[in-house]
């Protein structure tokens, strides 16, 4: 079994980063590598030599707008922080995401690693389009890891986990809907209650928004259980006869 979920650089900044990133995927296995708006572009000269022949996972590079299009075939997202965050996630350590990523690989579903900016990390947008908060337990006075080594702690346990003598057992449910089908969801209710001035509170748009897309992830509906509810939103939109 050989696991390669995506792991998504959101605006990464430095060149010579996203080729050690690439570096560390290809020591292990991945070869997914996605970037949301790379601050200096796409190609970046600086990234070929810090990859250090891991041309190949550059090669293959996507770049997005967002993170909802580029989380938007997963079907499980993972955020890599240490920040706390007042939304209501579940927090998994390297080993147990790897575990979460063989399940749904054992049932033809995509998973994703979101990392933040070198600087400021992930905000708390990003962190909204996931539903796993992934954190490394380190050293509590000094917990600052750079991109790569961020990435190749996790790869190492994605390459450690196809190792195992046991397979892995399919713990998921049949149908999950994918962050696609979810987001799209999401933003088809906050159409309707934007239309219907829903969002009434000056500055909290945003935040209330954001809630409404944990509340939908957090369900963890299936494919049909979205286009049921999307066929719910619109039967409700419709103007009385």
């Amino acid at each position: 079994m050989t696991l390669n979920p995506a792991i998504i650089l959101v605006q990464p900044q430095l060149g010579e980063n996203i080729g050690k990133t690439a570096r560390a995927m290809l020591n292990f296995g991945l070869t997914d590598l996605r970037m949301v708006s790379p601050r200096d572009g796409w190609p970046n000269p600086s990234a070929g030599p810090a990859a250090s022949g891991a041309d190949t996972v550059l090669d293959q590079a996507k770049v997005y707008a967002t993170v909802a299009e580029a989380v938007a075939d997963c079907h499980r997202v993972f955020a890599a922080t240490v920040r706390d965050r007042d939304m209501p996630k579940p927090v998994a350590t390297p080993q147990a995401a790897a575990q979460i990523v063989a399940e749904h690989d054992a049932s033809d579903m995509n998973c994703g690693f979101l990392f933040g900016r070198e600087a400021s990390g992930l905000s708390n947008e990003d962190v909204s389009h996931a539903d796993i908060v992934l954190t490394v337990p380190v050293n509590p006075s000094f917990g600052s890891l750079n991109l790569a080594q961020a990435v190749i702690l996790i790869a190492y346990e994605l390459f450690n986990i196809t190792s195992t003598a046991e397979p892995v057992v399919p713990a998921v449910r049949e149908g999950s809907a994918s962050k696609g089908e979810s987001e799209g969801l999401h933003q088809h209710l906050v159409d309707e209650l934007i239309s219907r001035g829903y969002f009434r509170s000056e500055g909290r748009e945003a935040t209330q928004q954001r809630t409404l897309r944990n509340l939908i992830l957090n369900a963890g509906f299936s494919s049909q259980e979205v286009q049921t509810l999307r066929g719910v939103i619109k039967s409700l939109s419709r103007p009385k006869c």
